[in-house]
């Protein structure tokens, strides 16, 4: 059984036990909450899209730990000007595991 869901604006297929990494959710660590943002779902032979989510389909969630991407380094300068300009940013995930998908 697998599913399409929308999570802090984002898309993510999942499937039950999965380890997924998403955008900070707001959930604190080790606590779970309840997604109803379920935009498809499938058991194999029975498939379900919504029309924009599923009615009655709920995906049972997990925050692991909270997580930072890799650092993107940004760099511009003007050639002879002795302008130089560098900065980073790494941004906030989370890891969550699914839990179960609840029809």
């Amino acid at each position: 059984m697998y599913a399409f869901i929308e999570l802090a604006g984002h898309q993510h297929k999942i499937e039950k036990d999965m380890v997924f990494l998403s955008d900070k959710t707001g959930q604190k660590k080790e606590s779970e909450f309840l997604c109803s943002n379920v935009l498809l779902c499938s058991d194999g032979k029975d498939l379900r899209v919504g029309h924009p989510f599923v009615e009655g389909v709920n995906v049972k969630l997990k925050v692991l730990e909270d997580v930072l991407a890799p650092k993107i380094i940004g760099f511009k300068y003007k050639k002879r000007k002795g302008y130089r300009r560098r900065w980073g940013h790494r941004h906030q995930l989370q890891k969550l595991k699914v839990l179960s998908i609840e029809k």
